[in-house]
């Protein structure tokens, strides 16, 4: 006897057990882990630039933040954040996976040399 006419045979059975396969999905799905706003990793380039023996005030003002606002005026950039200490400089950009899409990372990196070659020869600082 195959399988298919032991279901026919039983309708009763048959429906019962479809209802409690049905029962047991919906109480399955209800009990699945979904997140509102899934962990998205923005990608980021750090940009980092030294003046040995600088303190970090000199840092912010000589170096930080003329490389800020010329960053400030590249397409796509959606947050900078920058770090000084004794002589050295960082600045994170973080660049929205849109902005890389439409830009190779060539471009990007032309553009951040181009800031970084502007905002050191206003520095004074070749």
């Amino acid at each position: 006897m195959n399988i298919s006419a032991t279901f026919i045979e039983r309708p009763i059975a048959t429906s019962l057990l479809m209802a409690a396969i049905a029962l047991f999905g919906s109480v399955a799905y209800r009990t699945l882990p979904v997140s509102d706003l899934p962990n998205v990793d923005l990608p980021t380039l750090l940009v980092t630039a030294s003046l040995p023996g600088a303190s970090p005030e000199t840092m912010a003002a000589a170096v930080a933040t003329p490389l800020e606002n010329n960053f400030s005026m590249i397409a796509g950039i959606s947050s900078m954040t920058s770090s000084n200490s004794l002589g050295n400089t960082q600045i994170t950009l973080d660049v929205p996976t849109t902005e890389l899409t439409k830009m190779s990372s060539d471009q990007i990196q032309s553009r951040i040399s181009d800031s970084l070659n502007t905002a050191l020869s206003l520095a004074g600082i070749k």
